[in-house]
């Protein structure tokens, strides 16, 4: 059954994405109340205790993650003032507009409409919540189109730098990890697998000492950050981490990585994953270069590279810094060693990792990443303009509907 729900989980971000930002989450359960008593008064609306235990179990059913009681009602009303905003437009979603809905939610499931109602039914959701659901984001994506379609006109300029910058067309998946990276050195080699299974445990899901332990101990630059990676596609990692990383939960820690051929280990934890409507065009190369510094990471060393780092503004300057002693390759991502290849990722272009290190240890590999190389994108410009037009348009809903929630009157009621 987890495969249906994830099927259907991505069918929810497709029909309506400006509508359904808002509602993944997942949170604790609705308190012992009066089913249909008010629970939030939105100007002469109400939200009641039943449609929030029913948007929280399907958000549930979604694999949403998060404070969900919070989420599923800041969703229902915005759902409220949206539907109230088609009213004064005179806008709506059509019987076929809905019915159309629930078989794409349906056939993302591998089931038809009926099999889908019964699906959920049976994980405690009632029709009228799934149909709601539908109904609401459909109607909220008419009002955006009837009120900014005329709005969001897209010039030949706009194209051309949109594929420039290579942030057109296909979606994708991010994922926010935090991550651990201890080099393998003659000194840690013989306990640092076991070392690092006694820190997981000691982890046990928790974040913040997760977090704590990156500051302490990790070689990696996301130290600074406890570890954190930043949201990155996933496309960016190592093949081989790919699947394990689908597949975890949030706040899931690995047992060590292996990286470089045993050259470090890592533990990573889930931090968080989505799905994204416009992220960069595939990757077809990584344009780095890589410096071998004698001493590993002693002080000798790392202060060289630090020199290194500061004499330097781009990949090029390296010429006239080191003429001959540094390495530079443009590699296919799927080409790079997974522990070159992690490290890379966090970079922006010209910034330096030293977490790296070759030989047991004995030597610092230091990395700048010069550039990563995008695919030029195979669709026509038509395809890139309306892809621009939806994110425009998204843009002009989002701010629409902070207008409309800062002009309500809503009052939470318990």
């Amino acid at each position: 059954m987890n495969g249906i729900f994830q099927a259907i989980h991505r069918a929810a971000r497709s029909i309506a994405p400006c509508a359904f930002a808002l509602t993944l989450a997942l949170g604790t359960p609705v308190a012992a109340q009066n089913p249909f008593e008010a629970a939030v008064r939105v100007d002469d609306q109400i939200v009641t205790n039943f449609e929030i235990s029913q948007r929280m179990r399907f958000l549930e059913v979604l694999n949403a993650q998060g404070d969900l009681r919070q989420q599923a009602i800041d969703a229902l009303v915005n759902e409220r003032l949206q539907v109230d905003a088609a009213l004064r437009l005179g806008v709506s979603a059509s019987p076929e507009e809905i019915e159309a809905g629930l078989n794409e939610f349906a056939a993302r499931a591998n089931l038809g409409p009926e099999q889908f109602l019964n699906q959920m039914g049976q994980a405690g959701i009632a029709p009228e919540t799934v149909r709601d659901f539908i109904a609401n984001g459909i109607t909220w994506r008419n009002v955006v189109r009837t009120r900014f379609g005329s709005r969001a006109q897209i010039t030949e300029e706009d194209i051309d730098e949109a594929i420039e910058l290579g942030t057109v067309l296909g979606g994708g998946i991010e994922i926010l990890l935090a991550e651990i990276i201890i080099p393998v050195t003659p000194e840690n080699q013989a306990n640092l697998v076991s070392e690092l299974l006694r820190l997981r445990e000691q982890i046990g899901g928790r974040t913040e000492v997760f977090s704590e332990a990156a500051s302490r101990f990790s070689a990696a630059p996301t130290r600074e950050n406890g570890g954190l990676t930043g949201w990155r596609p996933l496309q960016e990692l190592p093949e081989g981490l790919r699947e394990r990383f689908l597949t975890m939960g949030v706040g899931r820690v690995t047992e060590p990585v292996p990286l470089g051929g045993g050259q470090a280990y890592a533990l990573f934890q889930m931090r968080g994953q989505r799905e994204v409507e416009a992220p960069q065009l595939p990757i077809t190369a990584i344009d780095y270069v890589s410096i071998a510094i004698p001493g590993g990471r002693s002080t000798e060393a790392l202060t060289r590279a630090e020199q290194l780092r500061v004499s330097v503004d781009t990949c090029n300057d390296f010429n006239g810094v080191i003429p001959g002693g540094f390495e530079r390759q443009s590699v296919a991502p799927g080409a790079l060693p997974d522990d070159v290849a992690l490290a890379l990722r966090s970079l922006d272009n010209h910034e330096m990792s030293t977490s790296v290190t070759r030989n047991n240890g004995t030597v610092l590999l230091a990395l700048m990443l010069c550039d990563r190389v995008t695919a030029e994108p195979e669709i026509g410009r038509d395809a890139v303009r309306e892809r621009l037009v939806g994110q425009r348009i998204e843009a002009y809903a989002n701010s629409y509907l902070e207008e409309l929630r800062a002009d309500a009157n809503i009052v939470y009621l318990n």
